[in-house]
């Protein structure tokens, strides 16, 4: 891990570091147009980066949800990016952990993610099978869709979670 890590808040400053990160980390994916759909979605999203020696080396997004039948607050967590030669230092975990801990903070009760259940595990996810995401998955991702409880509340215990405009994408959903 670097030694001195800082997290906070993005800032408008940030957007052309964040608008390289993510074709460096993701040459494959296209992850800009929703990147920049959710930083014009500020107060429900909320968009760290992680910075060392003046270099911007991660960023990752929690956007503000809801679960029908369920008045919980909850969170999503998407996208996460780290700058491909300081990955495996914990720059990733790390910056989730801040995002995590705000949440907590601001009374987000649980957070779902859709990506590797190797990573995501380590950091506290399990599968999810309760609250479905908002479009159907393929059979080989359903483990891949978990989540986190934040605090003592409980979490929802059945529903679909119901996602803001810039993640009402199928294609953000399937392969």
């Amino acid at each position: 891990m670097i030694e001195k890590l800082d997290i906070r808040e993005s800032s408008p400053g940030d957007l052309v570091a964040i608008e390289k990160l993510y074709p460096d980390a993701f040459p494959d994916e296209d992850l800009l147009p929703l990147v920049r759909a959710l930083l014009r979605e500020r107060p429900i999203v909320l968009s760290l980066v992680a910075i060392a020696a003046k270099s911007l080396l991660g960023h990752v997004a929690f956007t503000t949800c809801s679960v029908t039948s369920s008045s919980d607050k909850v969170a999503l967590l998407a996208p996460l990016a780290v700058a491909p030669a300081w990955q495996r230092q914990g720059i990733g975990t790390a910056i989730v952990r801040a995002g995590l801990q705000r949440l907590e903070a601001a009374g987000v009760t649980q957070v779902y993610v859709l990506g590797d259940p190797a990573y995501y595990g380590r950091l506290g996810f399990v599968p999810e099978a309760g609250v479905a995401p908002p479009y159907p998955l393929p059979a080989e991702w359903h483990g891949a869709w978990q989540s986190m409880s934040l605090g003592s509340a409980e979490p929802p215990r059945r529903g679909k979670l119901s996602v803001p405009q810039p993640w009402r994408q199928p294609a953000l959903w399937a392969p």
